[in-house]
C-alpha cells in the first residue's frame, strides 16, 4: 500500500522544496505594504535544494547573503515570472496534502477515525495565540481566563500575490464569509458563544477558520484552550479536568503532531503541555516542542535556554523552536503583526546568546513556518497508506451493518407477507451458509466451522492426554492387585478383570470432558445463529425476538439429543469390545514399541520388585494401548459427529423450517413487521457514514493516481 503512494508522481516530488524569496536580510518576504494586519508568513517552494522531511536544510547568514545578492539580479518581468514559477511549483507539491486531509476533515471523515494533524496545547498565557496570530496574520481572541473555548481549526491557504485576502467561518452548518482579517476575531468569538454558551463553558465541537492570503504558509493547525487551574466567574469548578480531557482526547491519537508551547521564563520540566505531551507520548516522536517570551528570560540563564533548544534537556524527536512574538504592551501600542515579526527578527539577530539559534534555523516564526509546514507534509503521506486501510474496513463494516436496515416495512397489506417471505428466505440462505461452512465473511471475522474444529482439536488432545495417564497409572494397579487380589495364580498372569476396569474407568474419565466440548460447540453455534437473527431482522423488534424464541427452544431440544447421544456412546464403551484383527495388529504395534525402546533393554520396575517379576506390567501396558488405540480413534471422530448432527445440522435444519412456519401465522404479520422506531435514525446515520467515506475513499484514489 505504500508503494502504492510511493510511486506517484505527486509523492515523490514531496521531498523536494524551493528556497525562499529573500530580502536584503535573507528572510522571506514577510508583509505586502497594502495590507499589513492581515500579514503572515509565507513559505515558498524551494526551487535549488533537496531536502530530507522534516527539517529544512540549514541557512547560514553568510549563505543567505550570497542569495540575496543572486537575487537582486532579477527585476522587472524576470522576478514576476520566477514568482509565477515559484507559485505553480508550490501549488503543485505541498498544497494538495494539505488539502487532502482538510477535504477528508470537512467530509466528517473524523467521527469515524483520525486524520494527520497538529494540535496547538499550552498553559494559559504561555503564548499559544500569539504564535498563532503570527501564523495566520489575524488577531485571535485574547483576555484573562479560558479565551478559547473550542477547538479551532485554522486552515491557513497560500494564494498568488494578485488574489485578496478572504476568509471563512464555519461551525455547526453555519459558514460566513469574512472579507476583512480584521472581522476574525469578534466572527470566533460569537461562534464561540454559539457552539460553547456565554457562561464561559468549553466545547469539544470543532470551530474551522480558513485563511486565504498570500502572506500565510499553507499549514493547517488546530488550537486548543489553554490549560486552566482556577475556574472564573460561572465557569464550571472541574473546568481544568474538562479542559484536560478535551485535549487529552486529540493529542492521545498517533496521527496527531502536538506542537507544545511553553514560556522560556518557566521551568519547562514541570509544565502541564509537556506533562500532557508525555503521556501519550512517553518518545517523544510526535512532540515539538515551542519556546516563546525569550525577552523574559532571567539574566544569567541564557545558556540553559539554549540547552533545551538544542535538545539537550528533555529530548524530543522534532526538537525544538523558539520564537518571540507580540505582548499585551506591543497589542496596546497598536504594534502590527508584520512589524513584531520584523521585530523578532531583529531581537534574535542582535541578541548576544540566541543569535546561534537563528543560525542553526530554530529561532523566528518564519523558520517555524517552514519547519510546521515540512513536519505535516511528511507526515500525511508517511500514514496515508494508513487512512486508506481505515477508510476501507470501515466502509466494509458500514455497508454491512446498512444492509440489516436496508429498507422498511410495506405500507401496502398485500405486499407485507411477500416481503416476510423475502427476510425469512434472506435468513435461511445464510443458515444454510453457516451449516455448510459457506458463510460470507468480512475483516478479520472467522467461520463458524473454524471455531467448532478448535473445539474438536481440544477434544483430540483430551484423548492423547487420557492415553498417556493410562500407560502411567498402570503400575501402581497392578500392584494394588498383586498386592490385595491375587489368590492361587502365578505371578506375571494377566487379570482380565483388572483389565477391564483400567479401561472402563478411564473411559468413564473422558464422559464429562466431553459433554463440556458439547456445550462449548453449542454456544457457538448459538452465537452465531443469533448474530444472523440481529444481522437480518434488527429493526423488527418482534420478529427478532420470535427468531430468537426459537433459537432458543430447538438449542435446548437439540442440546438434549447430543448429551443423550454423547452418554449412550460412552455406555457402549464401557462395553470394552474390539474385533480380533484390529486388537491383534494394534497389540502388536504396542509391544514392537515397547521392544524397541532402548534396543529393547528397557525394562520396569516397581519398588523393591525385581524387573524381572514385572514383566507382566510391561504386557498389561500393551494390551491396554492396543485397545486405547482403537478407542481413541472411535471416540476421536463419533463425538464430533454426533456433536455435528445434532448441534450444527440438525439445529439449523430445524430453524429453517420453524422460521418458515411464520408465514402461516397471518393474524400476526402486522406485528411482526412493526419496524423499530430507531430504525430510520439508524439507517440515516448510516447512509451518511457510507455516503463520507465513500467519498473520502475516492479522494485518495484520485490523489494516489495524479
Amino acid at each position: 500500500m505504500y508503494s502504492q503512494y510511493s510511486r506517484s508522481p505527486k509523492f515523490k516530488s514531496m521531498a523536494k522544496r524551493r528556497s525562499p524569496n529573500l530580502m536584503k536580510d535573507g528572510f522571506q518576504t514577510l508583509f505586502s505594504p497594502v495590507c499589513t494586519e492581515a500579514s503572515a508568513v509565507p513559505l515558498p517552494p524551494d526551487l535549488n535544494d533537496e531536502i530530507d522531511f522534516p527539517v529544512p536544510e540549514q541557512t547560514t547568514r553568510e549563505s543567505q547573503h550570497e542569495q540575496k545578492v543572486s537575487m537582486n539580479l532579477h527585476e522587472g518581468e524576470q522576478d514576476q515570472a520566477a514568482e509565477h514559477t515559484l507559485y505553480n511549483q508550490y501549488e503543485e507539491k505541498i498544497r494538495p496534502c494539505i488539502d487532502l486531509i482538510d477535504s477528508l476533515r470537512a467530509l466528517g471523515i473524523e467521527k469515524d477515525l483520525s486524520l494527520p494533524a497538529i494540535a496547538v496545547i499550552g498553559d494559559q498565557s504561555s503564548g499559544k495565540s500569539s504564535i498563532l496570530e503570527a501564523l495566520s496574520g489575524v488577531s485571535l481572541p485574547r483576555g484573562n481566563g479560558i479565551v478559547t473555548r473550542c477547538p479551532l481549526e485554522l486552515k491557513l491557504k497560500k494564494i498568488p500575490n494578485s488574489q485578496e485576502w478572504k476568509g471563512k467561518l464555519s461551525y455547526r452548518n453555519i459558514s460566513t464569509d469574512l472579507q476583512h482579517a480584521s472581522e476574525v476575531e469578534n466572527a470566533i468569538r460569537n461562534a464561540q458563544d454559539v457552539v460553547a454558551g456565554t457562561k464561559g463553558n468549553i466545547s469539544g465541537e470543532l470551530i474551522s477558520l480558513e485563511i486565504c492570503s498570500p502572506y500565510v504558509p499553507d499549514l493547517t493547525l488546530i488550537d486548543l484552550p489553554g490549560i486552566a487551574r482556577v475556574a472564573m466567574r460561572n465557569q464550571p469548578q472541574d473546568i481544568g479536568e474538562q479542559i484536560k480531557m478535551l485535549i487529552k482526547k486529540i493529542i492521545s491519537n498517533k496521527e496527531t503532531i502536538n506542537l507544545v508551547v511553553v514560556p522560556c521564563n518557566v521551568d519547562i520540566a514541570t509544565t502541564e503541555a509537556l506533562k500532557m505531551a508525555q503521556e501519550v507520548d512517553p518518545k517523544g516522536e510526535r512532540t515539538l516542542g515551542i519556546l516563546t517570551k525569550p525577552d523574559l528570560v532571567d539574566i544569567g540563564t541564557e545558556e540553559s535556554i539554549i540547552s533545551i533548544v538544542q535538545n539537550e534537556v528533555i529530548p524530543l524527536r522534532k526538537g525544538y523552536m523558539i520564537v518571540k512574538c507580540r505582548g499585551q504592551r506591543d497589542i496596546h501600542n497598536k504594534l502590527t503583526l508584520a512589524s513584531a515579526i520584523d521585530q523578532e527578527r531583529q531581537f534574535f539577530e542582535t541578541h548576544k546568546y540566541f543569535s546561534i539559534l537563528l543560525d542553526q534555523n530554530k529561532a523566528t516564526i518564519p523558520h517555524l513556518a517552514m519547519k510546521l509546514t515540512n513536519e505535516l507534509v511528511a507526515h500525511i503521506i508517511k500514514t496515508l497508506p494508513t487512512i486508506e486501510n481505515q477508510i476501507r474496513e470501515v466502509l466494509q463494516k458500514s455497508v454491512q451493518e446498512l444492509q440489516k436496515y436496508r429498507r422498511g416495512t410495506p405500507t401496502v397489506e398485500a405486499e407485507k407477507l411477500a416481503f416476510l417471505t423475502d427476510l425469512i428466505k434472506l435468513f435461511n440462505q445464510d443458515v444454510s451458509r453457516v451449516i455448510r461452512g459457506e458463510e460470507h465473511l468480512f475483516g478479520n471475522e472467522i467461520r463458524l466451522f473454524a471455531k467448532l474444529r478448535k473445539e474438536f482439536q481440544t477434544w483430540g488432545l483430551l484423548l492423547m492426554e487420557n492415553a498417556d495417564k493410562v500407560q502411567k497409572s498402570i503400575p501402581s494397579k497392578m500392584w494394588k492387585y498383586e498386592d490385595q487380589y491375587r489368590g492361587r495364580e502365578f505371578p506375571g498372569f494377566i487379570n482380565y478383570r483388572t483389565f477391564e476396569d483400567i479401561i472402563k474407568e478411564q473411559i468413564l474419565d473422558l464422559e464429562e470432558p466431553a459433554i463440556v466440548i458439547l456445550n462449548n460447540v453449542i454456544r457457538l453455534v448459538e452465537e452465531k445463529f443469533l448474530e444472523l437473527t440481529n444481522k437480518h431482522f434488527a429493526n423488527f423488534q418482534n420478529l427478532n425476538r420470535a427468531a430468537q424464541a426459537r433459537i432458543d427452544v430447538i438449542r435446548n431440544t437439540q442440546a438434549m439429543n447430543a448429551e443423550n447421544h454423547i452418554r449412550n456412546q460412552f455406555k457402549m464403551e464401557r462395553i470394552v469390545y474390539c474385533q480380533d484383527n484390529i486388537y491383534l495388529d494394534d497389540l502388536n504395534s504396542a509391544k514392537a514399541e515397547i521392544l524397541s525402546k532402548d534396543g529393547g533393554k528397557e525394562k520396569i520396575s516397581f519398588g523393591s520388585v525385581s524387573d524381572k517379576n514385572a514383566i507382566f506390567i510391561q504386557e498389561m501396558i500393551s494390551h491396554t494401548k492396543a485397545y486405547f488405540t482403537a478407542a481413541n480413534k472411535r471416540l476421536s471422530n463419533q463425538i464430533p459427529l454426533i456433536i455435528l448432527s445434532a448441534v450444527l445440522h440438525d439445529f439449523g435444519d430445524n430453524l429453517q423450517t420453524s422460521m418458515l412456519h411464520l408465514l402461516q401465522e397471518r393474524e400476526k404479520l402486522n406485528s411482526l413487521l412493526q419496524e423499530d422506531s430507531e430504525a430510520a435514525k439508524i439507517r440515516n446515520y448510516l447512509s451518511g457514514q457510507v455516503n463520507r467515506l465513500s467519498k473520502a475513499y475516492q479522494c485518495l484514489k484520485d490523489f494516489s493516481c495524479l
